[in-house]
């Protein structure tokens, strides 16, 4: 079983978002995935529960349990460091970094982004993290001040996603982004190429 960490100190980044649309992709390209919700607020527990079983299943995995899937997706709390953060980073295949272009959620993430260095650096790959752009276009100040700054910490942003109603909408519907009708979603989905490719290597 692979394993995707979605991850990031602050709250209200996109964690959640991020960690629920992953898992619709690789359901949708016919994975047994499966989900473990480690966030206190429990949203894609919930986005789950109302998931119609019609479409691509998700597992839903709870702490400790173990899972046979190809994929298992983790939706991680906010504020995770110290032991809980190096368990999961030891644990994890992949990890995602949403980061929001502010100065705020920028300074925020410096520590966080410090371990991932020192983690990746272990590994010898470079292939272990890709940080996401969340809610943002890049050509704005703020766009190009992220570029600027995860270029700085040789982590780049590998995928920009705009900020769109489609994320939202999907969601109240117990879907992702691939479960939409192509026509509906397909700016969006383009957003995704990369980060997709990256997923499959």
């Amino acid at each position: 079983m692979r394993v995707i960490l979605i991850a990031n100190p602050k709250g209200g980044i996109g964690k959640t978002t991020l960690s629920i649309n992953l898992a619709g992709y690789l359901a949708s390209q016919g994975k047994r995935v499966a989900m473990l919700d480690l966030d206190r607020q429990k949203s894609a527990t919930q986005w789950l529960a109302i998931r119609d079983a019609g479409l691509p299943k998700i597992e839903l995995l709870r702490d400790g349990q173990k899972g046979s899937s190809d994929w298992l997706v983790i939706d991680s709390p906010a504020g995770m460091h110290g032991k809980s953060l190096e368990r999961a980073l030891k644990l994890a295949h992949k990890v995602v970094v949403p980061i929001a272009p502010s100065l705020f959620d920028i300074r925020a993430s410096q520590a966080f982004l410090a371990a991932l260095q020192a983690e990746k650096a272990a590994r010898k790959g470079q292939g272990f993290v890709s940080v996401v752009g969340m809610r943002m276009d890049v050509r704005t100040r703020a766009g190009v001040t992220l570029e600027q700054f995860m270029a700085q910490q040789q982590m780049p942003v590998l995928a920009h996603l705009r900020n769109t109603q489609h994320y939202v909408n999907a969601a109240f519907e117990g879907k992702s982004l691939f479960d939409l009708p192509y026509h509906v979603a397909e700016r969006d989905i383009e957003q995704w190429r990369d980060l997709i490719d990256w997923l499959d290597r």
